[in-house]
């Protein structure tokens, strides 16, 4: 009788992922990585300041009682640890947040947008796409980043009563939401990673040892994404990621390995499965470990477990002891495990080498990261501007005034409101705007744009 396999397959992980996958893409998946993705958010809109007075019997002169308008929806990614690609975003790419309500009389304001909520896998990476910049890396359950800000409600004429003025008849409209690209990248989380070359036998072992159901067949890059599985090894739960096969150049993009490549640098345990019957088992594990190091000295230096692959086959048996022999010369420190993946013959005992090797690890450093975490930061000094010239249309130089509170001044004033224009001036003229574009030679008539405005500057004046 044979012994009960200690090493039990209990759970799998993105099987449903695998399929969606091939079932709507192309075979070499060129058109859609499901690792990376731009999408596209939008912040909603600030609801719009009302104009309105008390109209009460008996009070003939009803004070300004118009409310403000609502906070625009904030966009928001939550880690959901059920996900573990980023397939879903193949078709959506585009999200936006519900804008802010209008205020209107009786004081009411609006009420706040609602905000949108984008799920992404556990080890998501989010960069803004046009800068490049670093914006976060979600890595707990939950986990949530604020990436565009709603706009801020517009003030409601009751917000700008002041002694001087009792009746204000003008409001303020909403700040507009934030909008921008991301780049989103999923590195996997794995305690151990697999690797080796095309047709190494890399999904056939992960299916053996977990409950797992990669696509398999016996040509090269059968497996286009990466496949994670769970395996129990002695009451220890561990998590297996079936990497797709390298070859040569892989650090360089070739067969795209720079993209593979990243998926195990999280692991701590790297199990290098090898073509027994391949021609030069050798040269193939030197080929691997050589993209390795140029793709990052870290990988390099990550503990490995060999295994010698389809030794059910009498070319794999010929060549083992050689390669045992090469390699114990040159790194006697490794282990080496002959197996077949598929008839399991020493599966077992290479998973338990690599489960006792992931335990002899120094434990991994917590990191300490907020629930929640917003990207945008203030502005240092947002009444800085500047002014430059543009150009000309027709006889008109064209001027740009670029400033954090001069645009969101411009965007939120309402140009039908005398008052509010009147309010605007008086700002501009106190951030020294004004001065500024008569140093810069403005004329009469000269167009002058702030954002998205664009008004007509008139000596003493900034008019829509």
């Amino acid at each position: 009788m044979r012994a009960p396999n200690p090493i039990h397959a209990f759970t799998e992980i993105g099987v449903h992922a695998r399929d969606d996958y091939n079932a709507g893409m192309p075979e070499r998946g060129d058109e859609f990585l499901f690792d990376e993705v731009t999408i596209q958010v939008q912040a909603g809109d600030g609801g719009n300041g009302a104009v309105a007075f008390r109209r009460e019997a008996y009070v003939p002169r009803g004070g300004p009682n118009g409310g403000s308008g609502g906070r625009g929806g904030d966009v928001i990614l939550r880690v959901d640890k059920r996900l573990n690609t980023l397939l879903p975003f193949r078709r959506a790419k585009h999200f936006r947040a519900e804008r802010g309500k209008h205020g209107s009389g009786k004081d009411q304001n609006g009420a706040y947008g609602k905000s949108e909520i984008i799920r992404v896998p556990q080890g998501t990476v989010v960069r803004d796409a046009d800068t490049q910049e670093f914006l976060g890396d979600l890595l707990t359950p939950n986990q949530e980043i604020t990436v565009a800000v709603g706009g801020r409600g517009g003030r409601g004429n009751a917000a700008f009563t002041s002694p001087t003025n009792r009746a204000p008849h003008f409001s303020e409209k909403g700040e507009k939401g934030q909008t921008r690209r991301l780049r989103l990248e999923l590195k996997l989380l794995a305690d151990v990673g697999i690797i080796g070359k095309p047709n190494a036998g890399k999904s056939t072992f992960l299916a053996s040892v977990t409950a797992a159901r990669p696509k398999i067949a016996d040509y090269p890059f059968t497996t286009l994404i990466p496949n994670l599985g769970v395996a129990e090894v002695d009451e220890r739960g561990v998590v297996l990621a079936d990497i797709p096969g390298l070859i040569e150049g892989a650090h360089q993009g070739a067969g795209l390995g720079d993209r593979f490549l990243k998926h195990i640098e999280r692991t701590r345990v790297l199990i290098h499965l090898l073509d027994g019957a391949a021609e030069n088992p050798l040269a193939d594990f030197e080929s691997i470990n050589a993209d390795l190091q140029q793709y990052s000295p870290a990988l390099a230096t990550k503990p490995q477990i060999i295994g010698f692959n389809k030794m059910d086959l009498p070319d794999a048996q010929e060549h083992f002891k050689k390669f045992a022999r090469s390699l114990h010369r040159k790194l006697p420190e490794l282990q080496v495990f002959p197996i077949s993946a598929a008839t399991g013959e020493g599966v077992r005992d290479l998973v338990r080498a690599a489960v006792n090797t992931l335990e002899a690890q120094p434990p991994e450093e917590k990191i300490e990261s907020p629930e929640t975490m917003p990207v945008f930061r203030p502005a240092p000094n947002e009444d800085a501007f500047t002014v430059e010239r543009e150009g000309a249309e027709d006889d008109a130089q064209i001027f740009r005034v670029r400033g954090v509170k001069a645009e969101r001044v411009a965007q939120m004033t309402n140009w039908d409101q005398d008052e509010g224009v009147q309010r605007t001036h008086r700002v501009f003229q106190a951030l020294g705007i004004n001065d500024a574009l008569r140093g810069a030679g403005v004329q009469e008539g000269d167009l002058i744009r702030i954002g998205e405005i664009e008004l007509e500057w008139s000596e003493g004046n900034i008019g829509a």
